[in-house]
């Protein structure tokens, strides 16, 4: 483990996209921590891949919601690892779907809890033991395309990605007089297992309406990540980068998505 090395930390980082960006982070040169809910094997054996390339690699069950819980995984990494974390990803998140006439109350709470309050719990622990530690840290937060255009029958999720989107410049503002740069990363059609399995002939559906006629991957979220965790773009904060092919740009123009002939 090299002593120079940049801490990341990534909430769901032991699968989809999460784990793509522990991977890439690593492969970087990056020393990685994982918080998790579910699929504990997962992140054990991602751990162990990881440690075996020389890397510091840790994982410990985290619900990002809960306060005590983020308390305790962040300050049992810093026992663990040393040092206050250079890089926080706030990945973690859960998708209900039901129409607005439908949702019950718990499937709300549940997605707020996670997604927003997660957010909000964990950029404020690990921002602490940054400015603790005097370092220019970043946080890049997840958000969604839907902050954007409102998506059907997920009421409750778009609440919660536009609660992200403004959060990042609330916080921001705030943590840019220590030198903490806070950006989000809203992905659009991204085509994973679990966007595979919501909706059939997905990607086809999805690049016939994207301006740049594909759907996204992984590796598009993960570039972007890259970007704001490069201390090249440390004078960027408080933004919001929609990697989604430009398809919540495109307006709803009625001749489709070039100009009709002779105009």
């Amino acid at each position: 483990m090299s002593s120079v090395a940049r801490l990341a930390v990534v909430t769901g980082g032991n699968t989809g996209i999460g784990l793509a960006i522990v991977q890439t982070l690593a492969g970087e040169g990056w020393d990685v921590a994982i918080s998790y809910i579910a699929h504990e094997e997962t992140a054990r054996d991602t751990v162990a891949k990881l440690s075996a390339t020389g890397r510091f690699a840790w994982a410990k069950r985290c619900d990002v919601g809960i306060k005590t819980d983020v308390e305790q995984f962040f300050d049992a990494l810093l026992q663990e690892s040393g040092r206050a974390p250079d890089l926080l990803v706030n990945n973690a998140g859960v998708q209900t779907w039901s129409s607005l006439l439908e949702l019950d109350d718990q499937s709300w709470d549940q997605v707020l809890r996670t997604n927003a309050k997660g957010c909000f719990l964990n950029t404020q622990k690990a921002a602490k033991q940054m400015i603790a530690a005097g370092k220019r840290g970043a946080i890049v937060n997840i958000g969604s395309g839907c902050s954007k255009a409102p998506f059907p029958r997920l009421v409750n999720y778009s609440a919660s990605k536009a609660a992200i989107d403004q959060f990042t410049r609330s916080a921001a503002i705030e943590l840019g007089p220590h030198g903490i740069t806070v950006n989000c990363v809203a992905p659009g059609a991204i085509e994973n297992e679990r966007t595979r399995g919501e909706a059939p002939n997905f990607a086809a559906t999805w690049s016939a309406i994207t301006p740049m006629r594909r759907v996204g991957n992984a590796a598009d979220v993960v570039n972007a990540v890259l970007f704001f965790a490069d201390p090249k773009s440390n004078f960027i904060t408080g933004q919001t980068l929609y990697v989604d092919g430009g398809v919540f740009t495109q307006p709803n123009w009625p001749y489709g998505s070039c100009r009709p002939e002779g105009n």
